[in-house]
């Protein structure tokens, strides 16, 4: 009876046990740093918008107050955009004629608001309370980083299950005192953990709820 398989076969065979389990990691890696790469995440992706609004230059170079553009972000659930008359009220004087901003004077004449692409932006099956994480020591750059240096708006992190999973579990580990939570360049102390402790104690924190599903869906 004649040989179904050549000998060259015993070789590709003893191959095919390396090349197998090779190629398993290799597309296992890949996916994996695909899915973490900005491509999925969008994180440190600026996104186009109507008009390069730069939080650096609002910010850190005029001194402007998160709460001024941002007033509902202390006891609503969303934090709010600007509408284009909190622009207007400093673009009606400065900056008149420049090409930049006619978009925002278009909005003015015409009544039609801005369509602003979200950088920020949950599933719908996420129930998220901004005024909640602001009453409780939650800062603004925890979540959104430094976006006062930033001269266009991105995502600092993924806002990702895990990652909100990592703050609910160890909440002593981000909580900083009220009247700091809108400091950008706030730095913890050094003794963070025992501080953070007493922060969730004193603010009422309820450590035992905030890893329960119903907390974040509803």
């Amino acid at each position: 009876m004649p040989q179904i398989f050549r000998r060259g076969a015993n070789s590709l065979a003893r191959a095919s046990i390396v090349i197998a389990p090779v190629l398993m990691i290799a597309t296992g890696a890949g996916v994996w740093a695909v899915w973490w790469s900005p491509y999925m995440t969008r994180v440190n992706v600026a996104l186009d918008q109507p008009v390069p609004f730069s939080h650096e230059h609002h910010v850190s170079g005029l001194g402007i107050d998160c709460r001024y553009c941002h007033t509902t972000a202390e006891f609503s659930s969303t934090a709010g955009l600007p509408p284009t008359e909190t622009c207007m009220t400093c673009h009606s004087q400065v900056w008149t004629d420049a090409p930049v901003l006619e978009p925002v004077r278009e909005s003015w004449r015409t009544g039609r608001p801005l369509q602003w692409n979200r950088v920020h932006d949950l599933p719908d099956f996420v129930f998220f309370d901004h005024g909640i994480h602001v009453q409780k020591g939650i800062g603004c750059a925890t979540c959104h980083g430094r976006v006062d240096q930033m001269p266009l708006t991105r995502k600092e992190n993924t806002l990702w299950m895990k990652w909100c999973l990592d703050c609910h579990s160890n909440p002593e580990k981000k909580i900083r005192p009220k009247e700091e939570v809108f400091d950008m360049a706030y730095q913890p102390p050094p003794n963070q953990d025992q501080f953070g402790r007493e922060l969730v104690s004193k603010y009422n924190v309820h450590t035992e709820r905030l890893k329960d599903c119903s907390m974040c869906h509803r």
